[in-house]
């Protein structure tokens, strides 16, 4: 018998490789994703390199060049109010608004992924109890929360990372634990059982692994979730404070300079959408490669 659940377990494991090698190269075939893929890898290399390769600091002023419009005296992206180089500071904005992104993602991920894993597999009461606090606290809406906890702390890169974790983690947690409700009755999850296997090497070597696909969709678009929401809470002068640059707040200093260097506030909101709109691609495209109902190739 137990050779037999054993077996039955390895067959399940090798359909659960087959089905990964199948969904990545749907993903490679993806075109939108692969072309959010080659745009994100751009953006991040540019904001770690970038700032090495220009001739100016995004600290650096002259206020005999304010508000040069963009490639003037030796500008590409122009200056801004106190004569500071866009590029420059772009870049070093992207440095802050990405780590935010993915430091929020991986802190969020770790919290809900934990927490849905113990509520799907303990199940009965205690699970419960676990998703019944989960949707309370999704009752209320993310940014008003988000706001509230931001008002009575200090901001800074890293407060701001956990606030935007702690109020990012629900969601995984729902989608974790309705996979591993479902994984826990599979006959490999079983088998484990019968051979000995302890509670926390059943949920987090036998189920987790196979419930990474849903996993991974939720960090991808995750991530922009946090730069989107970074840059709202900047933007209202609650999230990362100057000097420090953020894409939120560059566009949130550039509402005084609408019509005197409308290029304050086109340059920082481009960045944004570009880096959102290319994660939500490479989500669409791991969300379709791990979609059972797509035709293997």
């Amino acid at each position: 018998m137990g050779n037999a659940q054993s077996m039955v377990a390895l067959e399940e494991q090798r359909v659960v490789k087959s089905k990964t090698n199948t969904a990545w190269r749907r993903f490679v075939n993806h075109k939108l994703a692969m072309l959010g893929l080659a745009i994100l890898i751009l953006m991040v290399l540019a904001c770690i390199i970038g700032p090495y390769l220009i001739p100016y600091s995004d600290t650096q002023t002259n206020i005999l060049a304010r508000f040069s419009p963009p490639l003037s005296s030796g500008h590409w992206f122009g200056t801004d109010q106190l004569g500071r180089d866009m590029l420059a500071r772009l870049l070093m904005a992207g440095r802050i608004s990405l780590a935010v992104g993915f430091g929020a993602m991986v802190i969020a991920m770790v919290i809900g992924v934990t927490i849905g894993v113990v509520a799907g597999y303990l199940g009965g009461r205690f699970g419960a109890l676990l998703m019944r606090i989960i949707d309370a606290v999704l009752c209320f809406p993310s940014i008003f929360l988000l706001l509230a906890l931001a008002a009575f702390i200090k901001p800074s890169v890293l407060t701001i990372i956990f606030l935007l974790a702690i109020t990012g983690w629900m969601e995984v947690a729902r989608i974790v634990e309705a996979q591993i409700r479902s994984l826990k009755e599979r006959d490999f999850a079983v088998a484990s059982l019968a051979l000995g296997a302890g509670n926390a090497r059943i949920m987090f070597r036998e189920l987790l692994p196979n419930a990474l696909a849903p996993i991974v969709v939720a960090a991808t678009l995750s991530v922009a979730q946090a730069i989107l929401m970074e840059s709202y809470i900047s933007f209202l002068g609650y999230g990362i404070q100057p000097p420090i640059p953020s894409w939120g707040n560059m566009l949130g200093g550039a509402q005084s300079y609408l019509t005197s260097g409308p290029w304050l506030a086109i340059f920082p909101g481009l960045m944004i959408t570009l880096s959102v709109t290319s994660i939500n691609f490479i989500g669409d495209g791991l969300r379709d490669a791990f979609d059972p109902r797509a035709e293997t190739s």
